[in-house]
């Protein structure tokens, strides 16, 4: 979407092109991949810098482990969501031993 007809300016874009996807709410742990690496998006270049404290490595290292475990609660979710949808279309498989005879498709055979 960021190229020309001729698509000659693509990697002059692949930086934006992370920054927004790396900027961007994940579905899947709710979180995006800047706040689960960094504990924080970021700055955007428009707001205003706010005069704080910088906070403690323990604290940091807190932080980042609670968005951790939301992210994993978040995937687990996801997952098992994921596979209720699947085993809802899913039906058992027949199980075959050897010796037993079975029908076998051609189609996509290929004969000499």
């Amino acid at each position: 979407m960021f190229i020309d007809h001729q698509q000659e300016q693509w990697p002059d874009w692949l930086a934006t092109a992370e920054f927004v996807y790396n900027n961007k709410v994940q579905t899947s742990t709710k979180v995006s991949p800047f706040r689960a690496n960094n504990g924080q998006d970021p700055r955007m270049g428009f707001e205003l810098r706010k005069k704080r404290r910088f906070e403690r490595a323990e604290e940091f290292a807190t932080r980042i482990k609670e968005v951790h475990e939301e992210a994993e609660a978040a995937l687990k979710k996801s997952q098992k969501e994921m596979r209720r949808y699947v085993d809802r279309k899913r039906s058992e498989v027949e199980e075959y031993r050897i010796g037993d005879w079975v029908l076998l498709s051609t189609k996509d055979l290929k004969y000499k």
